[in-house]
């Protein structure tokens, strides 16, 4: 076994690496408590509360990878975006893919960013929290998913918003086929001055960085161009 390449590993996997330590917790106090009962039971029961732990934070992951619910928790190492200068950093999900939190005319939503979408794409739910209306001149594209061909239909967002990035009328797509799935396309990724994957990161650089801790106001005429 490559015990020096184990720890590294371990780092990159704190609910495994939360479970073999309770297990080994949970193993000395059993071994302790004919010796020492007291402290053998209650070095026992710190094991078993970290496997319960454990259980719980992979319960509250697989949710948020079948349900789209942001649960992230970023102090055990599951990944969250950051600024970092004029980039907005994005670590590799352990599903392989680059997820974001960003806000769509305000409400907040999971994005995965597909460089094999043409168009951001967006759920049903979250286009009518939003209030995204058709355009003027209904327009239907047909799509193709893992369930088959839909059709979506062509809307305007107001503004997109994550990390030190906002893009301002884009042109997306309302998928009843993505199920509560949303996605962000190249044609945001287009008007960005550049991005790149560096190692499992994904690094957005956009023409105008924006200050993530400062919420838009006023209105979209007042808020200038198409941003990006």
């Amino acid at each position: 076994m490559d015990f020096p390449g184990l720890i590294p590993f371990l780092t990159q996997q704190p609910l495994l690496a939360l479970a073999i330590v309770s297990i080994l917790v949970a193993t000395l106090g059993g071994m302790l408590r004919r010796p020492l009962p007291i402290f053998g039971g209650f070095v026992r029961g710190l094991g078993n509360l970290g496997l319960v732990g454990a259980l719980l934070l992979t319960i509250a992951q697989v949710t948020r990878f079948t349900t789209g619910n942001d649960l992230a928790l970023p102090q055990l190492g599951m990944p969250a975006q950051s600024v970092e200068g004029g980039e907005t950093r994005v670590p590799m999900d352990r599903d392989g893919h680059f997820w974001l939190t960003a806000k769509l005319n305000g409400v907040e939503g999971r994005f995965l960013i597909d460089t094999g979408a043409t168009l951001t794409a967006i759920s049903p739910a979250i286009a009518q929290t939003a209030g995204l209306k058709p355009k003027p001149l209904p327009q239907a594209v047909m799509m193709r998913t893992a369930n088959g061909t839909i059709q979506a239909q062509l809307t305007t967002v107001d503004e997109l918003r994550f990390g030190n990035v906002v893009a301002r009328d884009l042109d997306a797509v309302v998928a009843p086929g993505l199920g509560e799935a949303n996605v962000i396309g190249m044609n945001l990724l287009s008007r960005l001055a550049s991005w790149r994957v560096e190692g499992r990161t994904l690094i957005l650089v956009p023409h105008h960085p924006q200050d993530p801790s400062i919420e838009p106001t006023g209105s979209k005429a007042a808020r200038g161009n198409r941003g990006a």
